[in-house]
């Protein structure tokens, strides 16, 4: 599958499919965030906890005035934690222009934005938006190709060169690996990335994320085989020499 390169011309700026939001988050990005979870992702990772945002027909079509109407009834909450509001998905650079303009509109009320994205689109697709988003989050599931490939069903050159990219802005960006047993915890597998991740000038951590099966029972409703329902969680040990090779390259993982 090729990255996308066409979608800026698919969808309007104003409206946008969604699967659902999450008022107050912790964890995609600093304070409290309001989450909006966009519908329509090009991956087919093998582990994915939201097998029901792949298609957009599958999402709800909102506005961005409807969001923006919600997302101010948690301003208080955001300005006083430092948080703000995060876009992940799915796949967000799968509608870039719906998520530029809430990310304008946030920008507009001085709130903090995040963009939560595996990166797996034309680098020309992601720009306009990450022109709004003060935070990247980027997923990047392997660093070798063929198991970047196995996990996702794509390529991972187009993940590395927004990584560079955002580098060469010096765009903060948070690296998220998730360590699956078996599959991305080969420690040479790990090393690359970290050295990869070590020639660049903006990465402010690493999250090293644990493999889990939350999400096994949505491929079940659906009706996907679940590949991965043999594959255990990763020990405390494994975790830790995963975050011990990111620590030796002078990351900050945790």
């Amino acid at each position: 599958m090729q990255p996308m390169t066409h979608t800026l011309d698919r969808f309007s700026t104003t409206t946008g499919y969604i699967h659902s939001v999450e008022t107050c988050g912790t964890v995609d990005g600093p304070g409290i965030r309001f989450i909006v979870f966009t519908a329509g992702c090009p991956l087919r990772c093998l582990y994915c906890a939201n097998p029901d945002c792949r298609h957009l027909e599958d999402g709800k079509l909102v506005s961005v005035d409807e969001l923006i109407d919600e997302i101010q009834k948690y301003t208080a909450y955001m300005q006083a934690s430092g948080g703000g509001v995060t876009v992940c998905g799915g796949e967000p650079l799968f509608q870039p222009q719906f998520v530029r303009e809430i990310f304008r509109r946030c920008k507009d009320l001085n709130l903090h934005t995040a963009l939560d994205t595996s990166g797996f689109c034309d680098l020309s697709i992601a720009q306009p938006v990450i022109e709004f988003a003060d935070l990247v989050l980027l997923d990047i599931k392997s660093f070798d190709p063929t198991t970047y490939h196995n996990v996702t069903g794509v390529s991972v050159e187009p993940t590395l060169a927004l990584a560079r990219y955002l580098s060469q802005i010096g765009k903060p960006v948070w690296i998220r690996f998730v360590l699956v047993p078996g599959l991305t915890d080969d420690p040479q597998n790990i090393t690359r990335l970290a050295e990869f991740l070590a020639t660049l000038t903006n990465i402010e951590k690493v999250d090293v994320l644990p493999f889990h099966k939350l999400g096994e029972y949505k491929w079940e409703t659906l009706g996907y085989e679940y590949l991965l329902k043999d594959t255990p969680a990763p020990t405390p040990e494994q975790v830790n020499t995963a975050l011990e090779i990111f620590r030796s390259h002078n990351l900050k993982a945790v």
